[in-house]
């Protein structure tokens, strides 16, 4: 309640009052809406959604006009329709209706998606807490600055994690077939599921006869998608390419590491990262679906992503969810673990409660004093936002790598005792 109160009482204020004072144009303001406009103009019309035809009608409804290069003010962001051409497919049932309809809709499906993701992951986690606890962890994810930016903007980041979350299961209680296709599904944002299919790439291979159903329902559905694609806009992909760069370009797009310390060191840090998370998913490849190590895997791979991610949004973060749930499992045993643990989720206790503790400070002082004054302070809860995916990867990978150190020996003796039983029965 208090993160959804700083957001109404003091941001939203906060960049009305901002944009009314440099003259920025204010529209709906939705990341669903070039998509949606995008997918509409396409499939009913059979206009390029990446033409700057579309850009300027985008421009009009999300910003309220066309940007205009002539004014420094004015956003840089120019809010172009930068996804694949089947995303097109994914919001078709929605162009036949009016944009504010399906803005409710979609808030309440993403509303829904997050909470049955939070489910999910108890489930295959074989994690029961009470009642209570899980009411809780609804709330607190809901509460989280990731889910309350990705469901005030719309943003198609929750969808995807739901479909992400969704396939793992699948895969989990053995439906490949499925689990392949909801992870094609997923590409609309390749960013944040390309490590995640380099990981199942190499865990299929590792035993291709028991796994292989996963590529191909994977591999039929991808070309099926991108087939149906170039029939309605044909030769998009270098237009999708273009697009993507243009985006990189006034955006100013980087990862979370970039942001916080420079590039050279972001590149250098995150090369560390995919270097440690590719060697310890190289040592867990045989691993069963069903296992524990497997969906310690998912976690830390989902976690590494938000860390590299060539973006640093706050709603990207949804892909945090496992790894938390994970941890917050499991944070005794990280605790006794070593220091390296203790102090990780000290730190990472920290940097998560901090958004909810000031939000909710402001929000109740936001009854108290005047507007001017708490709006000041707006950007207090988010001073920890960036930490947060830092700690989470630094805590998953410290954990997959030691457990992975640590499940040695006990395969080795299974086998050990395994051929001893054998040549007893002899």
């Amino acid at each position: 309640m208090g993160m959804w109160l700083y957001l109404q009482r003091i941001v939203v204020p906060h960049q009305v009052a901002d944009a009314a004072i440099h003259g920025r144009p204010r529209g709906n303001l939705s990341d669903l809406y070039p998509r949606w406009l995008g997918a509409r103009e396409l499939l009913l019309h059979g206009r390029d959604p990446y033409s700057d035809e579309v850009t300027r009608e985008i421009q009009a409804g999300y910003y309220g006009r066309p940007l205009d290069p002539s004014r420094p003010e004015d956003p840089k962001d120019q809010q172009r329709f930068a996804y694949p051409v089947y995303v097109a497919f994914l919001l078709a049932p929605s162009i036949g209706l009016p944009f504010d309809a399906v803005q409710r809709g979609f808030f309440w499906l993403l509303l829904l998606s997050t909470i049955v993701g939070v489910l999910l992951w108890l489930h295959i986690l074989k994690w029961s807490p009470s009642r209570a606890t899980q009411v809780s962890l609804i709330l607190l994810t809901i509460g989280s600055p990731a889910v309350l930016q990705g469901l005030k903007l719309r943003q198609l980041s929750l969808l995807v994690a739901g479909l992400i979350f969704a396939a793992i299961v699948l895969l989990v209680s053995d439906h490949p077939n499925a689990a392949g296709a909801l992870l094609a599904v997923a590409t609309i944002k390749p960013q944040l599921v390309w490590l995640l299919l380099l990981w199942l790439a190499l865990w299929t291979v590792a035993d291709w006869r028991r796994r292989q159903r996963l590529a191909y329902s994977f591999l039929i559905t991808m070309i099926v998608l991108v087939a149906a694609s170039e029939l309605w806009l044909p030769h998009w992909i270098p237009h999708f390419w273009q697009a993507l760069q243009d985006y990189q370009r006034y955006t100013g797009a980087a990862s979370v590491i970039d942001k916080m310390i420079s590039p050279l060191v972001g590149l250098s840090v995150a090369s560390l990262s995919l270097l440690m998370t590719g060697l310890i998913c190289w040592k867990a490849r045989k691993q069963r679906a069903d296992s524990e190590a497997f969906l310690r895997m998912v976690c830390m791979v989902l976690a590494v992503t938000v860390l590299v991610a060539p973006t640093f949004a706050p709603y990207n973060q949804i892909l945090l969810l496992p790894g938390v749930l994970l941890l917050a499992r499991d944070w005794r045993k990280i605790w006794k673990r070593s220091v390296a643990g203790t102090l990780l989720i000290g730190l990472a206790v920290a940097v998560a409660a901090w958004p909810w503790i000031t939000s909710t400070l402001l929000a109740i002082l936001s009854f108290i004093l005047s507007p001017e004054t708490v709006q000041k302070f707006w950007t207090v809860p988010f001073w920890t936002v960036w930490l947060i995916p830092v700690s989470v990867s630094a805590l998953m990978l410290v954990v997959a790598h030691s457990a992975s150190l640590v499940g040695r020996e006990p395969a080795d003796l299974v086998r050990a005792r395994s051929k001893m039983s054998t040549n007893i029965g002899r």
